[in-house]
């Protein structure tokens, strides 16, 4: 990390530790990319027991540094020069309750399953700048070790969406539905990944990391590389019909992974 950005980040840990209601705060891995990288921007995770400031005193706090203040619930967005800024608050009971329902209230994976796991992605690959307690120690190991019935449903599910999505691509290609084919094309393709992602017990990304991830994953079907490059042409070679094929072949040895 450059020393300026450095700088700024030791800034803002010292503003944000400094609140009694913080527990932790940890840094998104997107710091870590060059700041001229299109995909850089500096991202807080704040984990917090008790209220956090109210917007008036947080744009107080920050409008030194801050252009462009925006805030949303539980969140703040701004530029500092131009680099980009963005404070997420996050309850610690809330996050205390999704680990919860991964670890041992199955009853409940349905809102896991629904929201998916990048969440728990973040918390596991967040640089932890300060901690009040051993809260985000003990919430890191209970996620380290979630058993195989959790990656178990989870696939399931995702592989389940996968194949309807197979279906809806071959129909939008029957049926000549530009619009369809492309939103099916893509959900089928990022549900590949997801489906991959819980074969290898592995939390979902951001979407800029899924192509890179997923060809990284130790278990991965016999040629799995090429197929997943060839899927993402589009050149007036790898035509509709030959894409659907493709989709076959992959939704199939994914499934028998």
């Amino acid at each position: 990390m450059k020393y300026k950005t450095q700088l700024l980040v030791d800034r803002f840990t010292d503003i944000l530790s400094a609140w009694p209601g913080v527990e932790c705060v940890s840094l998104n891995e997107t710091a870590l990319t060059d700041t001229l990288h299109p995909y850089f921007a500096l991202i807080f995770d704040v984990f917090y027991t008790n209220p956090i400031p109210a917007l008036e005193e947080r744009r107080r706090l920050f409008e030194e540094d801050a252009i462009a203040f925006e805030s949303q619930p539980n969140k703040d967005r701004f530029l500092v020069g131009e680099i980009p800024v963005r404070l997420e608050y996050k309850s610690t009971e809330k996050i205390d309750e999704l680990v919860s329902i991964a670890d041992t209230k199955y009853e409940s994976l349905w809102l896991i399953k629904d929201s998916g796991t990048y969440g728990f992605y973040r918390l596991i690959h967040g640089e932890i700048l300060f901690k009040r307690s051993d809260w985000i120690i003990t919430v890191l190991n209970r996620l380290s070790v979630l058993d195989q019935f959790f990656w178990d449903q989870i696939r399931a599910s995702n592989q389940s969406k996968m194949e309807h999505l197979l279906n809806d691509l071959g129909a939008a290609l029957f049926e000549e539905d530009d619009f369809h084919y492309l939103i099916s094309e893509a959900l089928f393709i990022k549900t590949v990944c997801l489906t991959l992602f819980c074969i290898n017990h592995r939390f979902e990304p951001s979407h800029r990391a899924y192509y890179k991830q997923a060809l990284e994953l130790p278990v991965l079907p016999d040629g799995f590389h090429a197929q997943f490059d060839s899927f993402l042409r589009s050149d007036a070679e790898m035509t509709r019909t030959r894409k659907y094929t493709l989709a076959q072949v992959i939704a199939r040895n994914v499934i028998n992974l």
